[in-house]
Formats: structure tokens, C-alpha cells, sequence
């Protein structure tokens, strides 16, 4: 194999090391629960925070995580019922990360590394 196919065949790997099943989520303006599963389709471990656009109405838990090689981690995303933005959608963005080999609180860890790709859930609401 030639050096730039490896390095084009390595960037892809670590950019769509991680998923997020479904991608969007439609979300009624009452509220409710939603359950969204985070994949890593990677061979190492990734730490990861998940930021929103807004957190009057929107509940994340975890916000902050590791996930291992070929595993799939739930996360929950709570909206509380409040008024529909007209202007703009809703999103979640999760950087992530490798892992530091140490870690073992993602919550202290996280800002200790630099992430190299982020995964966006947009959450659409009616």
C-alpha cells in the first residue's frame, strides 16, 4: 500500500471512530425521553463529552464517558416541556477522544485531551 492510502484509510478510521445511533431525534415541544446509543467503531478506548445547544429544555446523562473498542454505550436525553425556537435546531455535539491509558473519571480527565472529531445529534422538534 502506498503512505497516502494508509494515511487516507487512517484519518477515516479515526474520524468515524465513533456513531451515534439514531442520528436524530424528533422531539415533542410537551417533552420527553429519548435513548440514543453511542458506538465506538474503533480499536481504542475513547473518552467523550456531550455538549448542548440548549440546556434550558435539554437533559444529558451521562455528559461525560468512556467507551471502549466495539462497544455501545446508551446515553438519555431529557426535554422538559418548554417553548419551541423558532430560529434555529436544537443539537447535541460529542467530542471525543483516545482515552489517556490512566483515566478513570472522564469528568476530570476530559480537559486534559484534545478531540480530534465530534458527533452531532440534531434534535428536531414539533
Amino acid at each position: 500500500m502506498k503512505p497516502l492510502t494508509i494515511w487516507i484509510s487512517r484519518t477515516e478510521w479515526i474520524r468515524f471512530a465513533l456513531t451515534a445511533d439514531p442520528p436524530n431525534c424528533l422531539v415533542p415541544v410537551t417533552g420527553g425521553t429519548f435513548i440514543h446509543t453511542l458506538f465506538n467503531r474503533g480499536h481504542k478506548k475513547l473518552i467523550y463529552k456531550i455538549k448542548s445547544s440548549n440546556n434550558n429544555n435539554y437533559r444529558i446523562t451521562p455528559v461525560f464517558g468512556f467507551i471502549d473498542p466495539s462497544e455501545r454505550k446508551k446515553i438519555t436525553v431529557t426535554r422538559t416541556g418548554g417553548a419551541q425556537k423558532c430560529d434555529k435546531l436544537d443539537k447535541l455535539v460529542i467530542h471525543y477522544a483516545f482515552a489517556p491509558v490512566d483515566a478513570t473519571d472522564a469528568r476530570t480527565s476530559f480537559p486534559d485531551v484534545t478531540p480530534f472529531e465530534s458527533v452531532t445529534i440534531l434534535l428536531i422538534t414539533y
